[in-house]
């Protein structure tokens, strides 16, 4: 079956309310549609003139809201995370390589730099060195390769000739890969590879046997 139709007027409805500097969060409780359905006929919508100002100091107040809410979510991650030590280095890099690690070897391959360049200084804290990575690179044919090849071995720490391949895919780059994917390889790692994997099944195992979350030890009121 397809989907269901909207009458008419609820069409009208909806573009009224938006024309009237209404948000789309108001509109849904004026019209009971999800959220793809209502911006669906609100996107291309004009607020009127008489509704400009109300709906520019809605937009200012969501704004503010946002940027409250990212403030104190910062505030409240530096309290958690005062100083990583070599101990949670160990437990961020098996989680990495858990999440996004290749399971028939030692690598593990995103487009993040900031996420490679945290899993490349965690696993420093269990021995593994500059000499022990190989780096390879997937990009595409309108990047530059100099700049890509530069970038990621800034973001590894190692020097450019270190790199070992760079495969170049046909095509235009998707989204903001503007420095295509990075592949980090641990050569003769098994012994660092154990460590992670033993890491991993020790936290699942202490998760699992858990009997109650953080959640459900805080008391409510």
């Amino acid at each position: 079956m397809g989907k269901q139709k909207i009458p008419e007027q609820e069409i009208k409805t909806i573009v009224r309310l938006r024309e009237t500097g209404h948000t789309l969060p108001e509109i849904r409780k004026i019209i009971p549609r999800g959220n793809g359905t209502i911006f669906k006929y609100i996107k291309n919508v004009t607020i009127l003139p008489a509704y400009k100002e109300t709906w520019e100091a809605k937009r200012g107040g969501s704004k503010a809201l946002s940027i409250k809410n990212w403030t104190e979510a910062q505030q409240k991650a530096n309290v958690i995370i005062p100083h990583i030590n070599a101990k949670e280095k160990i437990i961020i890099a098996a989680c990495l390589y858990w999440g996004e690690g290749t399971k028939g070897d030692f690598s593990l391959s995103n487009t993040d730099p900031i996420l490679i360049k945290t899993f490349v200084t965690c696993l420093k804290e269990i021995g593994v060195t500059n000499k022990d990575l190989r780096i390879t690179i997937r990009t595409y044919e309108d990047l530059d390769r100099e700049k890509v090849i530069a970038h990621w071995a800034k973001i590894v720490g190692i020097p450019k000739k270190q790199i070992l391949g760079i495969n170049v895919l046909k095509g235009k780059k998707h989204g903001k890969l503007q420095y295509g994917m990075c592949r980090v390889r641990v050569t003769k790692g098994a012994r660092y590879l154990k460590l992670l994997q033993s890491t991993v099944k020790t936290i699942a195992k202490q998760i699992s046997s858990s009997p109650c979350s953080l959640m459900d030890r805080t008391p409510h009121s």
